[in-house]
């Protein structure tokens, strides 16, 4: 096993403190716009400032920019040269979830439904016969937006997709996994009642008039909406020794939190420091609000004119110059499924950070491949600050795989490679990771920001 264990893996007061503030950040923030909310608070209670408010900047600022409520990019400026290239930092705040659809609202025999589309790669059973809330926006055309939270507070009702019982599920029961379940029988069950003197669609219109009269919208206003469902327990920790956590939205957030975390507790910036908090990996990192916009692009520019008084821009050297790590959890090895997994390259919860020099699937599809020389350098980093670390890939070569957004820098010319916490049950309404590991990447983010 290529691990580097330079401490045997223990929780201390530190560890359990950092985890409690964790698992109250998944909690509270369990869609992209309530993430970014989230940390523009943190960032400004911690000095940072929106990047219009400066003319000029110097080593030492601290400014964000926030781009259509679901990115924020975050940049601690260094006392070097910005021509020396950053260090940066990218995670994402999208996750697996349901959608609804553009025209959600059906009625049938008696109950009142939402439509939904699944958002990114999901077992569909797993969303079945569990408590789900609502999240979201509502856009009106008169220029109101209106915010919608179901299902997070005890006295609030919870939304469910059903499933049939097993006295009747035999024909399902023959199906294939990923069948017996199709992505048009994920329909929440919103509603029972009737409105009086109504024949047709009586229990949907009743549901139409709570919506009126409690937000102030009406059907057609669900077009403009974005409205997620996520699963409506708490996170929570996990095992007799409570040394885990378990919640929903751990893939990326626990990045999120160590990144954000990482960026606001640099001592000094010797580099310029960039955390990036993107959106859209899950469904392929593309749009205005995906890595690959050119969002991101615009932020350094502005930050490079605002230093250098707009003498020759020159971002393309910049970022042949600068380091990346891409802030991703990766699949830790499940025992219960060992047979997918090759020991010797695979990643083990309580073992510390993860560093996965490729990802893709089969012969290294659609990957960013870190040369040697920049995982040696992300080696020693780690070695010489104490860092438990632990070196492979997630799954056999042949068992699948998936790509993440290492690739959009690397073409950038800068370096890259993926680093982040083991985590079991991926993609899954309950993802579970190890409390040491969290730690271990929070700690490593921090050094990365820091180093030359």
């Amino acid at each position: 096993m290529n691990i580097n264990n330079n401490d045997i893996p223990f929780l201390n007061d530190k560890i359990n403190i950092f985890s409690q503030k964790y698992i109250n950040f998944l909690n509270n923030a369990k869609t992209e716009r309530e993430i970014i909310n989230s940390i523009k608070d943190i960032a400004k209670k911690n000095g940072f400032k929106e990047i219009s408010n400066f003319k000029h900047l110097k080593a030492g600022d601290k400014v964000y920019y926030i781009s259509k409520e679901k990115n924020i990019y975050l940049a601690i400026i260094g006392e070097e040269s910005i021509n020396n290239g950053l260090n940066i930092i990218a995670a994402h705040s999208d996750s697996p979830r349901l959608d609804l659809k553009p025209n959600p609202l059906y009625e049938h025999d008696g109950l009142a439904y939402f439509k939904t589309h699944y958002y990114g790669c999901i077992k569909k059973y797993q969303w079945t016969t569990i408590p789900l809330a609502i999240h979201g926006v509502i856009a009106k055309t008169n220029g109101d937006k209106i915010t919608i939270v179901v299902g997070e507070n005890e006295e609030d009702p919870v939304m469910v997709i059903t499933d049939l019982l097993p006295h009747l599920a035999d024909e399902q029961m023959e199906e294939k996994m990923k069948d017996a379940i199709t992505g048009e029988a994920l329909n929440l069950l919103v509603g029972n009642i009737p409105i009086k003197n109504q024949k047709i669609d009586a229990v949907k219109i009743n549901i139409l008039n709570i919506l009126k009269e409690k937000y102030d919208i009406s059907e057609m206003d669900f077009t403009s909406a974005e409205i997620e469902v996520v699963p409506a327990f708490k996170s929570r920790e996990v095992g007799l020794d409570r040394s885990m956590i378990g919640g929903y939205g751990q893939d990326d957030r626990s990045s999120v939190f160590n990144a954000v975390n990482a960026i606001i507790n640099i001592k000094k910036a010797k580099k310029t420091a960039v955390c990036i908090i993107t959106d859209k990996e899950e469904i392929g990192s593309l749009g205005n609000t995906s890595i690959n916009s050119k969002i991101f692009d615009l932020f350094i520019s502005e930050i490079y004119y605002k230093l250098k008084n707009n003498e020759g821009l020159a971002l393309n050297h910049l970022f042949c110059n600068s380091k990346l790590i891409n802030a991703e959890v990766d699949i830790a090895m499940d025992p219960i499924y060992e047979f997918l997994f090759e020991k010797n390259n695979a990643f083990f919860l309580g073992k510390g950070v993860t560093i996965n020099k490729y990802s893709g699937s089969n012969g290294k599809d659609n990957c960013s491949d870190a040369n040697a020389e920049y995982v040696a350098f992300i080696r020693k980093l780690l070695e010489e600050n104490n860092i438990s670390y632990q070196v492979g890939e997630g799954g056999k070569v042949d068992a699948g795989g998936g790509g993440t957004n290492s690739f959009v820098f690397a073409n950038k010319g800068s370096e890259a490679i993926d680093c982040g916490v083991p985590i079991l049950s991926m993609h899954s309404p309950y993802e579970v990771i190890s409390k040491y590991d969290l730690y271990m990447a929070y700690t490593a983010y921090k050094v990365f920001f820091e180093s030359y």
